[in-house]
């Protein structure tokens, strides 16, 4: 009895372990990177006086990371692209930024 409960204990973990990386397309190793990337980027962006990092919103996936926002300069546009590009794991930075110049 207790060998039959084990093997469905490890059939269910099994199951439960493809269902999850089937529903997001990722692995929990992809998701965890990605997680790291995205905290990577945006420190790096809150840190820099020239970045607007609370108005800029960072998206990873698989290595891709994907800037949003409202920046209020090209200037500003183009360190939050370089500072991303200049974490570790990033693979391509995909520019969704709006320059939008205060009034």
């Amino acid at each position: 009895m207790r060998n039959l409960n084990s093997w469905m204990a490890l059939l269910l973990a099994v199951v439960l372990a493809a269902l999850m990386t089937a529903a997001c397309g990722k692995t929990v190793g992809e998701t965890i990177d990605d997680a790291t990337i995205t905290t990577r980027v945006k420190t790096a962006m809150l840190n820099d006086p020239d970045v607007g990092g609370l108005r800029i919103d960072v998206d990873t996936f698989k290595g891709v990371v994907t800037l949003s926002g409202r920046v209020k300069s090209q200037g500003e546009k183009d360190q939050a692209i370089a500072l991303a590009r200049m974490v570790d794991g990033v693979v391509e930075v995909k520019d969704a930024l709006q320059v939008i110049p205060e009034s």
